[in-house]
């Protein structure tokens, strides 16, 4: 008698902890937070892939001053979350020589989430103006990042452009070796790659 007694209370006790076969087969999981605006998301992780150190080979095509590529070899980029900004912008620091002179290269990369772009500033040795390009609105994660602005030419295209506003884009390839594209558009002419980096990441 007593071992009856025993299994339907040991029974019910389960079932009250833990509900039928069927309630538990189909109750939904619990939902997880989503991220807010002001939260790391997917389109930032998305860039993980550029953080480290790499070697890169570096294309100029406008400080020859005849269109043919001035390459360096000795380019080192060192790319890393900006901590202090919760992990929301991405800086790159690049260091060599470019047409014989020191180059130095400040950047700094983001994705606003309010705006869902990406946006792009970079300070460097060459050019005396920041270049800063603002994306336009994502629906979905991508490879490659398309990213438009403008800047005024302080003469780099020709005494004929000085202090005209200049068309640029930067086209960011993610991948094993990130590729990072400069094209400018001259009033009257056709959209022309100026600049072209390609990383190698660098094993010691």
């Amino acid at each position: 008698m007593l071992k009856k007694l025993v299994l339907p209370v040991a029974a019910a006790a389960i079932l009250g902890l833990t509900g039928s076969a069927a309630a538990s087969a189909t109750a939904p999981p619990e939902p997880r937070p989503s991220a807010g605006p002001l939260d790391p998301g997917p389109f930032h992780h998305r860039l993980d892939q550029l953080v480290g150190t790499w070697k890169a080979v570096k294309e100029n095509y406008i400080l020859s001053g005849d269109g043919t590529p001035i390459v360096s070899r000795d380019i080192t980029v060192r790319t890393s979350w900006i901590a202090k900004t919760g992990g929301r912008f991405l800086q790159e620091r690049t260091d060599g020589t470019l047409g014989g002179k020191k180059y130095f290269r400040l950047g700094v990369l983001g994705f606003s989430n309010i705006d869902r772009r990406y946006e792009w500033t970079t300070f460097d040795s060459v050019t005396p103006t920041a270049m800063t390009y603002r994306g336009p609105a994502l629906s979905q994660v991508t490879s490659v990042l398309s990213i438009p602005g403008t800047f005024t030419d302080p003469g780099i295209l020709g005494p004929e452009y000085l202090g005209k506003t200049i068309p640029m884009r930067t086209v960011i390839t993610l991948g094993a070796h990130p590729r990072f594209d400069l094209y400018f558009t001259p009033p009257g002419q056709a959209e022309r790659l100026v600049d072209r980096v390609v990383y190698t990441r660098r094993i010691a």
